[in-house]
């Protein structure tokens, strides 16, 4: 890979960006593609990069056949993360599970008692407010977000803090009531409908979860579904 494109490609990740590099392995000329990044020497048609922008949304390093021979399209994600307000029974299942799936997981609890390594072995804790926590891990487009304390001194914080960044999937455990009752505080505090919008609640999939395990199941699925939409987009409107 050559220094300049290798230097982009890591401010890149530094920045919470998705890159791909697409190589000629026939020639050996290389792209560097990404938001606002189109680097180097390989000159690409509209049906590679057709095909290139699918390998970007399954977020799979793959080889592509066009017409000059293979290229190899190399995919650079920044790690999934997931934040957990909450240190609850439900953040217990969720935490195992999301790590499971490929995320990193941090739990923020300033109640010290419920965020222990006891109940959460092997994910990173903070105990902390969240509003405080928050701005310091820079949610990107990679991270999802979920508050689970049906608390609004601590779940109120970190929407808002969540809110102000980047993050793919942000949701809230609560009735519709109380998500209904969310919303006015969430305006109150200057936020508009379309920020709102952005919240997922009540959290999860309607599935009819009850137990907190099915319930995280529930809230995973939602956090893949939106990580996917492009992908399910992409599929829907091929077999349109």
């Amino acid at each position: 890979m050559k220094i300049d494109l290798l230097e982009r490609r890591l401010a890149a990740q530094q920045a919470g960006k998705t890159t791909v590099l697409v190589t000629d392995l026939k020639t050996g000329a290389q792209m560097l593609l990404g938001e606002g990044i189109a680097l180097g020497d390989l000159a690409l048609g509209n049906e590679e990069r057709a095909a290139i922008n699918r390998a970007a949304i399954e977020d799979r390093s793959q080889t592509i056949d066009s017409a000059r021979g293979t290229l190899f399209v190399e995919v650079w994600s920044p790690p999934l993360r997931l934040i957990v307000v909450g240190a609850v029974h439900i953040a217990q299942t969720l935490a195992r599970m999301a790590v499971a799936t490929g995320y990193d997981v941090t739990i923020i609890d300033p109640r010290s008692a419920f965020a222990s390594e006891e109940r959460f072995p092997g994910v990173t804790l903070a105990t902390d407010w969240p509003d405080e926590v928050l701005p310091a891990l820079k949610p990107d487009k990679r991270t999802a977000i979920v508050t689970l304390t049906h608390d609004p001194k601590i779940d109120d914080p970190a929407l808002q803090a969540a809110l102000r960044s980047d993050a793919f999937y942000i949701g809230a455990l609560g009735s519709r009531r109380t998500h209904g009752k969310r919303g006015e505080r969430l305006a109150a505090a200057g936020f508009d409908a379309g920020a709102f919008a952005r919240i997922h609640g009540p959290v999860g999939l309607d599935i009819g979860a009850l137990t907190p395990g099915e319930i995280a199941v529930s809230i995973l699925a939602q956090i893949t579904a939106t990580l996917r939409r492009d992908r399910i987009k992409a599929k829907e409107d091929k077999a349109a």
